[in-house]
């Protein structure tokens, strides 16, 4: 696994991996891709492993990002987790396996290091490390931390689920609110000097990016969540993904994202592009790229 580890200014972040692989069909994930747009680019795609030469899948990497600043140690996002329900998706039902926890304590880290969990929003492979079965009982993973959720991503999805059961919020949120772990947000709000969430909304309805850096004017690093997938989005910012709550928004969202860290020097960490997974967003033609972090 290549660069597990960066360093921005004050701030040192960890990647934190819990699968990297195939997973989805892009021509079904994202619903609004040709076969010939796909076949264009089919070449760049497999060479920054982006896209399976073998099975044609996509391959996304499922990670948290870990932020030690000055003042505190930030999780953020806790990917699929053990034990959860996912019977849509057979690679992440159920999971018995150890990797995330082996990953985490790799970067010298346990859970009880860290202060802050910060979900971007509350899809299922963002949230499923928030809690483990403890004695049958869904249990908050990372005991001494407060767990930040927006607001408004909250009020959504707990209103979804109270019309039809969802298991992420079942198994991976509520129970963090029911042990007074939770803390509700604006997704405008600053954790500290160093750390701030930016709205980026349209995947979901309060969806957010996390900022890190001292300057307003300029971000050290920035930690996408899901505004983007696939290097594929960034070459083609409009091709929106399935599971987009508002597909139009999350075009506009990605666009003006990308506009704003161009050639900015930003490092940009991205959840689910394959490793190194972050780097500086640059212009390609009408769309941009990547560039892998040196």
């Amino acid at each position: 696994m290549t660069a597990t580890r960066f360093a921005v200014g004050d701030v040192t972040i960890h990647r934190v991996v819990e699968q990297e692989q195939p997973l989805f069909d892009p021509l079904t994930f994202f619903p609004g891709l040709t076969r010939e747009r796909l076949e264009e680019n089919r070449a760049w795609l497999e060479a920054a492993r982006a896209l399976d030469p073998a099975s044609g899948q996509l391959i996304l990497c499922i990670q948290s990002y870990v932020l030690r600043t000055p003042r505190h140690t930030i999780l953020i996002d806790t990917c699929v987790g053990n034990g959860k329900n996912n019977p849509a998706r057979p690679f992440w039902h159920r999971k018995t396996d150890d990797a995330y926890m082996r990953a985490l304590a790799a970067q010298g880290l346990s859970v009880e290091d860290i202060d802050y969990v910060l979900c971007t929003h509350l899809h299922v492979d963002h949230v499923g490390w928030n809690t483990r079965l403890e004695n049958g009982r869904w249990v908050p993973t990372f005991p001494r931390a407060r767990y930040l959720f927006s607001r408004r991503e909250y009020e959504f999805w707990t209103a979804q689920h109270a019309r039809e059961p969802l298991g992420p919020i079942a198994e991976s949120v509520l129970p963090v609110v029911e042990a007074g772990r939770a803390e509700l947000v604006d997704h405008d709000f600053a954790l500290d000097d160093f750390v701030r969430l930016e709205p980026t909304p349209g995947h979901t309805p309060d969806h957010v990016a996390v900022r890190v850096g001292r300057s307003p004017a300029r971000a050290d690093a920035v930690f996408t969540g899901d505004l983007i997938h696939s290097p594929l989005q960034a070459r083609y910012p409009e091709q929106s993904m399935r599971a987009d709550h508002d597909p139009a928004q999350a075009a506009r969202t990605r666009r003006a994202f990308l506009e704003r860290y161009c050639d900015t020097g930003t490092l940009c960490c991205m959840a689910h592009f394959p490793s190194p997974s972050a780097g500086c967003i640059t212009r390609w033609g009408e769309g941009f790229r990547c560039e892998p972090a040196a």
